[in-house]
């Protein structure tokens, strides 16, 4: 019955980001984009940057064969694919936009996809070599009984001193130029899988954050373990087996002899013939390599350091006690709910009515600015006798323009200080119309709010354009009240 557990693991992955993109509709355009986005060049993008480079090349997929495929704009993708984690969004200290940037399991997916073309189809001599390799290292780091490992030191040392007679008298054998290459590109897919590593790094870093912060907060004593060695000067991210072996990989990047040796080795490797059959990204993926590992070791490094420091300034602002009473409050509400739930039923009525709010969270990467450009109209008026506004018409009027809603309630705020009550006329007369016809729409839409609309009845208001013209139009009659003047603060 081993397959029930491999099919409940198998169910769980299925809901996973990995999964997700493999089996999303238009998988191979999703892929395709985000590889040449935030994969093959830039890993990270700042948000404008990211929605300008999408919508261009939708737009060419959408005038080729491609036509009708990927209708929607830019910024809807963005905002599907990070719904999805297969993109991560992060706001550096500093920074005036988000940045993104692909996930780890889309990473992986993605490289999955790319490997299927250049998949090994047999077993290389040098994949066999590594295992060899590794394996003789490893059982000669972990022997513990000295005289098998002076055995073994002496037979390295008969193998160093025949080969040194061997070069002595004249007589190299070294590899072909076509193992050579299979060895050199093995190399290179070994080193681009360490460069992914650091986003691993950084996840457990992430997540060791969290459960840190979710410790001090569950913990109902008044220190508990990480608090008592937070407060004892230890770093506990930095102390942990993830901080431990980033700060021993670390150390090793940035040792000066390991560093030129590496430099060198690179060098030396580029500088033969047979280099020169490697694709140019696989040469040039090599000449930054060491650049890039101190790159993407650096980020990790600072976030880690980050983290360290944010966590213990949350403990040393004695923030988490709120957090704290917050989480009891909250065990407090479930509980209570839990033993009401066999006496109130979920359907039924409590009494107590709950006003949402209608306003929407949005980031700030999918506003744009207003452009008056894309809504000219045409300056002219035609003169007409007092032409009717009627209130159905209001609402549509208000969101076909822009009305500086704010300054028309402070000048009613200011009149009715005066005034027991005012028509919008009477308001008019008072206050010039400093936006025209937008002026009176936009006291007909305070006024269907904030003031009293007469049934049946309109009166003539009149104003001032700002060609020197006087209109008229005929309007429904609405008062406001002193009553109700604090409404319009």
């Amino acid at each position: 019955m081993k397959y029930r557990p491999r099919v409940a693991r198998y169910r769980h992955l299925r809901e996973q980001p990995l999964w997700k993109l493999l089996a999303a509709d238009h998988a191979p355009e999703v892929i395709g984009l985000l590889q040449s986005l935030l994969l093959e060049g830039e890993r990270r993008l700042p948000a404008a940057v990211l929605h300008e480079r999408l919508q261009q090349q939708l737009d060419d997929l959408n005038a080729g064969q491609l036509l009708h495929e990927l209708p929607r704009p830019a910024q809807a993708y963005v905002a599907h694919w990070l719904a999805q984690g297969w993109l991560e969004r992060r706001l550096p200290e500093g920074a005036q936009q988000e940045e993104y940037e692909l996930s780890t399991q889309a990473t992986q997916a993605i490289r999955f996809i790319a490997g299927l073309e250049h998949a090994s189809s047999a077993a290389t001599e040098s994949r066999l070599a590594l295992v060899i390799q590794q394996l003789s290292q490893l059982a000669a780091l972990t022997e513990s009984n000295p005289d098998a490992r002076l055995a073994a030191l002496r037979d390295e040392r008969d193998r160093i001193d025949a080969e040194i007679a061997r070069v002595s008298a004249g007589k190299t054998a070294a590899i072909d130029g076509k193992r050579a290459l299979e060895r050199t590109r093995q190399v290179i897919a070994l080193a681009d899988e360490l460069t992914e590593d650091f986003r691993r790094v950084r996840d457990d870093f992430e997540r060791l954050n969290r459960e840190f912060r979710e410790r001090i907060i569950d913990d109902e004593g008044e220190r508990g373990e990480v608090l008592e060695r937070l407060f004892a000067g230890v770093d506990v991210i930095g102390d942990s087996e993830a901080g431990r072996s980033f700060q021993a990989f670390w150390t090793l990047l940035n040792d000066a002899e390991q560093s030129a040796q590496l430099d060198a080795a690179l060098e030396t490797v580029l500088a033969r013939g047979f280099a020169r059959k490697l694709e140019r990204s696989e040469r040039g993926f090599l000449r930054g390599f060491t650049a890039t590992m101190l790159e993407r070791g650096g980020q990790v490094h600072d976030v880690l350091q980050h983290f360290a420091r944010s966590l213990r300034g949350f403990v040393q602002s004695r923030g988490y006690l709120e957090q704290r009473r917050l989480n009891r409050l909250l065990k407090q509400a479930q509980g209570e709910a839990l033993q009401l739930r066999e006496l109130v039923p979920a359907q039924r009525a409590i009494g107590h009515e709950l006003a949402l709010s209608t306003s929407r969270l949005r980031s700030l990467s999918q506003w744009r600015l207003h452009d008056p450009r894309s809504q000219r109209v045409d300056g002219q008026v035609l003169r007409n006798e007092a032409a009717a506004i009627s209130l159905d018409s209001v609402g549509e009027l208000m969101l076909q323009s822009e009305i500086d809603l704010r300054s028309l309630r402070a000048d009613l705020h200011e009149l009715l200080d005066e005034y027991p009550q005012l028509s919008i006329a009477q308001a008019l007369r008072l206050r010039p119309a400093a936006q025209g016809l937008g002026s009176v729409i936009g006291f007909l839409s305070l006024g269907t709010r904030h003031g009293v609309v007469v049934e049946g009845e309109t009166e003539t208001a009149q104003w001032q354009g700002g060609d020197g013209t006087v209109r008229r139009a005929r309007i429904p009659l609405v008062w406001f009240m002193k009553e109700k003047r604090d409404e319009l603060v």
